[in-house]
């Protein structure tokens, strides 16, 4: 009863089916605006499309026939129950395996996915240094999600596509972004690829906390973060980007568009050694944002050390006396004129260069999300990116998230999908999330909520799903857009038979 049940998350219509027909009951609209409906599928309808998808698959004409226009009415009861809903568009974030190439593995899943009321999947095109694509046509670096399965020409992406649309859902590619995957930057041609920070450490030897998408709890050895700066990842990276546009699918989404997150006192940067920009091209970009070679000197020198002192100053003077006050971009020259005492001077250029390394960290992130989505804009292809409203909060005076994910300064012409992942018990902690992200996003910009959980059950002290968006309604009613992470918590059994090839 607990599966069926939570397909339900409003009241039913009490309605009768028509003797012989199949037939669809969907959730009527509830007497008050703030409890929104879910366009989830009746018990009845359910059982009996997965009844035809059965007798399809072995090899009944009737029942494919009958199977496929089920498909069809499903897609257009869904989307009259859309028009009509509160969130129009309701997207749900899905992993395929190499076993979804089993013949109808695909079908059920997407039907469980119409049935729950879901309008869009975003498809994991690329995580854990794996990518979606053909093992006979992949031109990436990247190892193919279905190397080893013995199926080397199936695109199951493509395939997703072609499937989802069929059952009027819009299919998105869900792509990792700076997070490479351990396997490309151990490779010995990539190896300089890799973030490091001042400590001499990488994302595979730093103390970091794994993203949601792992199993709760658990930490991701697959985890391997790049440069933003480096050329050869942003070439690989828009190789692989073009590869995926060129499936058509309805959106492209951009997440881990940020550094790691450290644990303990490391989620904190706050002295330059904390970032993540002492990997090779960040460095040389970096002293190219000198203006002069003062300051380039100054730069380097407060990379190496953490600080400046006096001393620096003095002999940076001596080495390069034709010049006037150190240079870079960004620098408030008011701050560092020569005239004022050399103490005060070395406080407020150990300041600036502060700003300035922060600002370069930021950047990174910024450079590399526009070359990302340029492949997929030359298509036509929407374009989203995926954050965490805090990422890109301060820290005490001069402190910031070890993630350094400066959200607010991405284009506002991208859909936002703001992941509220607050945990505190309740749904306030959520609402303040979404909250503070509308407040920073322009009139025309689409914010699209993603919530974490499941249907009418809370988990992991997080309220149950209708609990959260019922809460975001009353306080963002215009919202058009929400997602829920993810298929594999709503449906565990049936994504553990599927990674695993069991009936």
């Amino acid at each position: 009863m607990r599966q069926m049940k939570s397909f339900f998350c409003g009241r039913l219509v009490a309605a009768a089916l028509a003797p012989g027909l199949v037939g669809l009951e969907w959730l009527a609209p509830p007497a008050q605006a703030q409890s929104p409906p879910y366009c989830q599928q009746s018990p009845v309808a359910i059982a009996q499309k997965e009844k035809l998808r059965q007798a399809a698959l072995k090899g009944d004409k009737n029942a494919q026939k009958s199977y496929a226009d089920l498909i069809a009415r499903h897609a257009e009861g869904l989307r009259k129950c859309r028009e009509k809903a509160w969130t129009q568009n309701q997207g749900i974030w899905l992993r395929l395996y190499p076993c979804d190439a089993r013949a109808g593995s695909l079908d059920s899943v997407l039907d469980q996915i119409v049935n729950r009321g879901y309008t869009e999947i975003y498809v994991e095109a690329f995580y854990n240094g794996r990518v979606l694509l053909p093992v006979t046509d992949n031109p990436t670096p990247w190892l193919p999600v279905m190397a080893g399965s013995g199926q080397d020409k199936v695109d199951l992406l493509a395939q997703a596509i072609q499937k989802g649309r069929q059952r009027g859902l819009k299919v998105h590619a869900w792509l990792f972004s700076m997070n490479f995957g351990a396997n490309y930057v151990r490779r010995p041609d990539k190896q300089q690829t890799i973030a490091r920070n001042g400590l001499g450490q990488t994302s595979l030897t730093a103390n970091t906390v794994a993203g949601l998408s792992t199993d709760l709890g658990l930490g991701n050895p697959d985890e391997a973060f790049i440069d933003p700066y480096s050329p050869q990842a942003r070439q690989d990276y828009i190789q692989m980007v073009r590869e995926i546009a060129r499936r058509k699918p309805d959106g492209i989404l951009f997440d881990y568009i940020r550094y790691p997150r450290g644990h303990g006192p490391a989620s904190v940067a706050a002295k330059v050694q904390d970032l993540w920009i002492y990997g090779d091209a960040s460095w040389r970009t970096l002293l190219q944002r000198a203006l002069n070679y003062k300051g380039m000197e100054l730069i380097h020198r407060y990379l190496s050390k953490g600080y400046i002192k006096s001393d620096d100053l003095k002999e940076i003077n001596a080495l390069y006396p034709a010049e006037r006050e150190p240079a870079w971009q960004g620098l408030n020259g008011d701050r560092v004129k020569s005239n004022l005492p050399v103490a005060n001077q070395v406080t407020a250029l150990q300041s600036e260069l502060w700003n300035l390394t922060v600002a370069h960290a930021y950047q990174g992130v910024i450079d590399f999300l526009l070359a990302a989505a340029a492949p997929a804009q030359e298509q036509q292809i929407p374009v989203g990116v995926v954050f965490f409203p805090d990422g890109n909060a301060t820290v005490g005076k001069s402190g910031f998230d070890s993630r350094m994910q400066p959200w607010d300064r991405f284009p506002g012409s991208l859909d936002w999908h703001p992941m509220a992942y607050a945990v505190c018990g309740n749904t306030s902690c959520i609402v303040s999330q979404v909250q503070r992200v509308l407040n920073w996003a322009s009139a025309s910009t689409q914010v699209k909520p993603v919530l974490a959980g499941i249907w009418q059950e809370s988990v992991s002290n997080r309220p149950p799903l209708e609990q959260q968006m019922q809460a975001i309604y009353r306080v963002a009613p215009n919202l058009r857009s929400i997602s829920h992470f993810a298929y594999s918590w709503q449906e565990p059994a049936s994504d553990r038979n599927r990674k695993f090839c069991r009936p």
